[in-house]
Formats: C-alpha cells, sequence, structure tokens
C-alpha cells in the first residue's frame, strides 16, 4: 500500500510540474476530461513513466482506462512492475 501511495505523490507531482492548473489533482480527477492531459501530453507521461519507474507502455496497452487517473496510473504502473519481476523469475 506504501508503494501504491508514494507511486500516486510521483505521479502527481510530475503532473503539477507538466499541467497549469491552479487547482489540486485528486486520485480519481479524469485527467482528460478535465483537460490537463492531451495526445502530446499522455506521450510525455509514457516517457516519465518509462524513466522513474522502468515501465514499457506496449501498443496494446495505450487504453484511455489505463491512464485517466492518477489511482489508474499507479494501478498500471504497479501491475506492470508485478508482470515484469515474475517474467524476471521464470
Amino acid at each position: 500500500m506504501i508503494e501504491s501511495e508514494k507511486i500516486k505523490n510521483q505521479i502527481r507531482a510530475y503532473l503539477k510540474e507538466s499541467v497549469i492548473s491552479s487547482g489540486e489533482i485528486e486520485n480519481d480527477t479524469k485527467i482528460f476530461d478535465q483537460g490537463l492531459l492531451d495526445s502530446m501530453g499522455l506521450l510525455f507521461l509514457i516517457e516519465y513513466l518509462n524513466e522513474n519507474f522502468k515501465v514499457e507502455v506496449e501498443d496494446e496497452e495505450l487504453d484511455p482506462k489505463n491512464f485517466e487517473s492518477i489511482d489508474n496510473i499507479a494501478s498500471f504502473v504497479l501491475n506492470k512492475k508485478r508482470v515484469d519481476l515474475v517474467d524476471k523469475n521464470t
């Protein structure tokens, strides 16, 4: 649970730095619906996830649900890290 909160806080900090927004970004804020990110912003977010969490996003994982909120992004990152760990141990 601590790792999940840490990831959420890092993603929130990244979004606050990358997005001009005076409001608070909650864990369940719909990032695209609120206009906080566009398609180019998504590409930068994916690059951030790769650099900071060593998570590579495959084409088939570019489902909007994976990136619609901080909660969803953190779950995606955690699931990818678990899969990578399992793959390395088999």
